[in-house]
């Protein structure tokens, strides 16, 4: 009888060890440093368009600046959502280390992408 409670005892106290984290998801941190955003060119020009004013840094723990100000973003498993600031509402995917996408309204994969391309200045 003792052995059976100590078997419950342990699993209940394993499933309040994992179950709330692994309902919310992973949350993760990006690279540190500046990221340039662009969308893709054409065969007969650049490759890559840079668009300007959508470049960021990510400064540190969960934070990010911009030309415009600075905010937080959350990142679960390889979403990120900008949850305050100048980006607020902006989602994008992890695509690798130090790559994004846009992720639209839709749900689906956007054409802007961002990629980290050094430490953050300043």
């Amino acid at each position: 009888m003792k052995q059976l409670t100590k078997f419950t005892l342990l699993a209940a106290l394993a499933g309040l060890a994992h179950g709330p984290a692994m309902a919310q998801g992973r949350l993760l941190l990006l690279d540190q440093g500046e990221y340039v955003c662009a969308l893709p060119g054409d065969a007969s020009g650049a490759a890559w368009v840079e668009q300007e004013g959508r470049d960021f840094a990510i400064t540190g723990g969960s934070s990010y600046r911009t030309v415009r100000g600075a905010g937080t973003y959350l990142m679960e498993g390889k979403q990120v959502t900008f949850t305050r600031g100048p980006m607020r509402g902006t989602k994008m995917m992890r695509l690798g280390s130090g790559l994004l996408q846009e992720v639209g309204r839709d749900g689906k994969l956007g054409r802007l992408r961002c990629h980290r391309v050094g430490p953050t200045s300043g």
